[in-house]
């Protein structure tokens, strides 16, 4: 599981990458489809949908933490036009979103930490590590986000 785990984030990482030198709109929601996986998971995860697994667990905390590292490397000015749900408000506040990125950073850098080895031991563990990242998700959707 685990180095399965460890090729699909590599090959998600490889095409990301040649991706954003062509489209930093395409690049974001690729990024984020991952983060929206990975959250979904933990979701599922912290209320009992999915059975509880430290592997697993670590993979989604991976997952959040790969894109706090690189999500807001995709947003150069003009980069708001097109098909994106980026808000506006990205690049009139950008000292606020830049702020918001780095507490999801901080979050899933203390999420990793928190985390252990092999992954939380135990749910409550889990809940306790990833809550935070999944609360900055929802705060930073609210305010950086167009919402249909």
């Amino acid at each position: 599981m685990k180095k399965l785990v460890l090729a699909m984030s590599t090959l998600c990482i490889s095409v990301t990458a040649v991706l954003a030198a062509d489209d930093p709109i395409a690049t974001r929601k690729r990024i984020m489809d991952s983060t929206a996986a990975a959250a979904g998971l933990s979701a599922a995860l912290m209320k009992g949908d999915i059975e509880y697994n430290p592997t697993i667990a670590k993979a989604a905390i991976l997952t959040l933490g790969a894109s706090a590292a690189t999500f807001g490397d995709y947003f150069p000015e003009g980069s708001g036009e097109g098909q994106t749900t980026a808000s506006p408000k990205i690049w009139e506040d950008a000292d606020g979103f830049k702020a918001a990125l780095a507490k999801f950073t901080t979050d899933t850098s203390a999420a990793l930490e928190a985390s252990g080895k092999d992954g939380p031991a135990d749910l409550d563990a889990f809940k306790a590590a990833v809550g935070p990242v999944m609360s900055n998700c929802r705060s930073c959707h609210e305010a950086f986000r167009v919402q249909n």
